[in-house]
């Protein structure tokens, strides 16, 4: 028995290993264009697209896409060249289209990390056509990472480019598919990990019938300073890098250092509009001494900005103090804040500092501060105006320089207007106030949360993620979220422990028992025919109905169900009876017992057939 599992790992191993050496090689001799060829196919590409045109995203996979005249492309494209001149527009168009390549090989190695070599390199050829850019045809490529080497040449037809432009300019003598160049060159590179340069040598715009385009790796093409002019020639593999969180505040780190260990969990991270104001804000008033006051539903990440500023203020190097209110008990509270003397009560047999002394020099965060009671407001109003402190017991009154930073989730105007929250407290606290969105109003968000939290997760469990299905994507793009980031957060924590290692999370490893949203969202079928994915949209709203018309029976016969739900999971798991038990929450015991009373079951019924 050992020696037979010592094989078994020996020959995992070198399928590992020889699997691993495919992806790094490939060639057009052995790639299958057909849209049931190796992954990622055509079909798993329009799969990752989907429409939601009830709140006005297209997304791709977890990156937001938009629908756009080409004909306002094409003004813009002259715009730029009449304002700028050709090479400056042509310099920024391949850039722009170097950035959106590159982002597609993301994605691709992203949601199909063990796919076939010439399929990924292919898928963006693939995605270039899906956005309706362009229509690619290989003529021949072939690849060897280790040796550095890419050689390729395809045909464009279609080119959308080439229609503006020849729209606007005519037939020239230079090539104008910047864009697209941009793109080839930034995909390609990113998946190589070495500088990749496509050049366009026949275009429509010099009056060819198709454009006739050339990649090979640098050191091919000899000099390629023409090339990285309109590239401003940096470090393509610094440039090709997955993207990070957006974060436009200073250069602080997004690592808060608690000891010996770094942790992330603070971390800011969005690139919607609301996300970016709130920034700006934050960059604003970080220099100064000004109290802030963050507003919002909980979850929103109002401590995660609190910190954030404290990190690009000046008091930086100095103590972030977070205190609670909803947390500490009312008798309690005055102790907390203020600190206790020695023989101040009971049990009071040391003096101990309070918040305010252990935040001197630094900030103190006061969260969920509208549930202060009456009279601790009054003591914080008076520790804001005077600058001073007293600890419980004490006599002797002490100066603290403290930057105040305050949040709640609840309308501290209407708590005043309800005579719940001192008036002259809320305006000492209210000079720069700033409104976290919830998470539903900046869903934008919600892909860079999603690619953060699983890298976190996945690092922090150490468990083997192959990011989210698209089903998984379109729900948590979807969903309400009423607990907001926090909730994001909680949901990928339990997909990533759920997932087996190496699969890609589905949406039941995250929703268990929460309402998914009833928003419409439309696919794109492999025919380029919007749909509603199966099993989506408004759900099933009779499941005894939906069952006898998809088996197309009258009649259900409940042991036979139950016996091909059992199969079939088995099967699915390869014969993994754990794996399948954990896909019908059940026990492998349970599982177990099932599968055998089942066999009996059906042994029977056919020892009395006749």
């Amino acid at each position: 028995m050992k020696s037979s599992k010592a094989q078994d790992k020996i020959s995992l191993a070198e399928m590992a290993r020889r699997s691993g050496a495919m992806l790094r090689r490939g060639d057009s001799t052995r790639f299958d264009w057909s849209a049931s060829g190796s992954s990622p196919t055509l079909a798993d590409l329009t799969e990752s697209l989907f429409f939601s045109p009830g709140d006005g995203r297209i997304w791709l996979n977890d990156q937001r896409m938009l629908l756009i005249h080409s004909s306002a492309i094409g003004h813009l494209r002259r715009e730029l060249i009449d304002t700028l001149g050709m090479a400056r527009a042509r310099g920024l168009l391949t850039r722009a289209g170097y950035v959106s390549g590159s982002r597609d090989a993301h994605l691709v190695r992203q949601r199909w990390p063990d796919g076939d070599a010439a399929a990924v390199f292919m898928a963006g050829a693939r995605l270039h056509a899906l956005e309706g850019v362009v229509k690619v045809t290989p003529t021949t490529f072939s690849f060897d990472i280790d040796r550095g080497v890419y050689e390729g040449e395809f045909t464009w037809e279609h080119s959308s480019e080439d229609d503006e432009h020849i729209s606007a300019y005519g037939i020239g003598t230079d090539p104008a598919c910047w864009s697209q160049i941009g793109y080839a060159t930034g995909y390609v590179t990113t998946l190589f990990g070495q500088q990749v340069i496509f050049r366009e040598l026949e275009c429509r715009s010099m009056g060819a019938s198709v454009c006739r385009v050339v990649g090979r790796h640098a050191a091919a093409w000899g000099d390629i300073s023409e090339d990285l002019r309109y590239l401003e020639a940096q470090d393509f593999r610094s440039l090709a890098r997955p993207a990070d969180p957006i974060v436009p505040v200073a250069e602080a780190p997004a690592v808060e250092r608690v000891g010996e260990a770094e942790l992330d969990r603070h971390a800011v991270v969005g690139a919607s509009s609301a996300f970016v104001s709130a920034c700006h804000l934050l960059d604003r008033v970080a220099r100064t001494q000004a109290t802030v006051l963050f507003t919002g539903e909980s979850g929103v990440g109002k401590e995660a900005f609190a910190r954030r500023l404290h990190r690009i203020s000046p008091r930086s190097e100095l103590a972030f103090v977070a205190v609670n209110c909803a947390a500490i008990p009312e008798a309690l509270l005055e102790s907390e804040l203020f600190g206790v003397d020695r023989g101040a009560f009971t049990g009071a047999t040391v003096s101990r500092p309070g918040r305010f002394e252990r935040a001197d020099g630094g900030t103190l965060f006061l969260d969920e501060i509208g549930m202060l009671s009456p009279v601790a407001q009054a003591k914080l109003l008076r520790v804001l105006q005077e600058g001073e402190i007293e600890r419980v017991g004490g006599i002797r009154v002490q100066r603290v320089d403290v930057r105040l930073v305050a949040a709640t989730n609840v309308d501290l105007q209407a708590e005043v207007r309800a005579g719940r929250f001192r008036a002259d407290l809320f305006y000492r606290l209210n000079v720069f106030p700033i409104h976290l969105p919830p998470l539903r109003e900046r869903r934008e968000d919600i892909p860079l949360l999603m690619n953060h939290f699983l890298r976190r997760e996945a690092q922090r469990h150490g468990r083997r993620v192959a990011g989210f299905s698209a089903r998984a994507v379109r729900a948590l793009l979807h969903y309400d979220w009423p607990g907001n980031i926090r909730e994001l957060l909680n949901l990928i924590e339990r997909g990533v422990i759920n997932v087996e290692d190496g699969a890609a999370i589905e949406v039941h490893h995250m929703f268990k028992g929460e309402a998914l949203g009833a928003l419409s969202v439309l696919a794109l079928s492999s025919q380029g025919e919007l749909v509603e994915p199966e099993g989506e949209g408004q759900g099933i709203g009779n499941l005894l109905g939906h069952l006898r018309g998809a088996l197309g029976v009258p009649v259900l016969d409940l042991p036979d169900l139950e016996a091909r739900l059992l199969h079939e999971a088995v099967q699915s798991c390869g014969g993994n009876l754990a794996a399948a038990a954990r896909m019908l929450g059940l026990s492998r015991a349970q599982i177990a017992y099932r599968l055998e009373r089942s066999d009996a079951q059906q042994g029977r019924t056919q020892g009395r057939s006749p």
